[in-house]
């Protein structure tokens, strides 16, 4: 057996001990927490589908194919290769979007290719700024978070230009 197997039981086994030792309710600790977990997970349940609605409404409208059309000659400036807009776009939308972006990049071009390489770290390097605007600052009731935007979406550019230079440095480009 792979001793890595051991670390979570192991783990939970090591919390449960430390409570019985503070003489703490370990049971009725792990209900009110699941409690609150729920309480919170429904607090936040309709800026996740607002946000994933805005995403699909992207996405089928045809506005990410009208927004690769004027982005192109830039990208084609920086060096940044057509087969990755779709991903620099999606992903600042949505972490399971820009999975299937992701996904499909692998698929057409391998993942050994300098383009999987370019996505694989783009991926690694870049956040869901919208996501997480709408789910976490819509959670706690924060509606002025428009300097995070900008703020995002320049480290989102700041990320893509600075994958691309790695890229280059460390992959073969063709």
């Amino acid at each position: 057996m792979n001793t890595s197997n051991l670390l979570l039981p192991s783990l939970i086994g090591l919390i449960l001990f430390y409570g019985i030792c503070k003489d703490v309710d370990v049971y009725s600790a792990f209900v009110e927490g699941a409690l609150d977990g729920a309480k919170s997970a429904l607090k936040i349940f309709p800026y996740i589908l607002a946000i994933i609605f805005a995403i699909n409404l992207f996405m089928q409208s045809g506005a990410e194919d009208f927004i690769e059309g004027i982005l192109k000659p830039v990208t084609s400036l920086i060096g940044l290769p057509a087969e990755l807009l779709s991903l620099v776009i999606v992903k600042p939308l949505s972490g399971g979007g820009s999975l299937g972006v992701f996904q499909t990049i692998l698929d057409n071009n391998g993942p050994d290719s300098y383009v999987g390489r370019c996505a694989s770290v783009i991926m690694g390097s870049s956040e869901t700024i919208f996501y997480i605007c709408a789910v976490y600052y819509g959670s706690v009731g924060i509606s002025n978070y428009r300097y995070t935007l900008k703020v995002g979406l320049l480290s989102h550019a700041a990320t893509i230009l600075a994958s691309l230079i790695i890229c280059r440095l460390f992959f073969q480009v063709p």
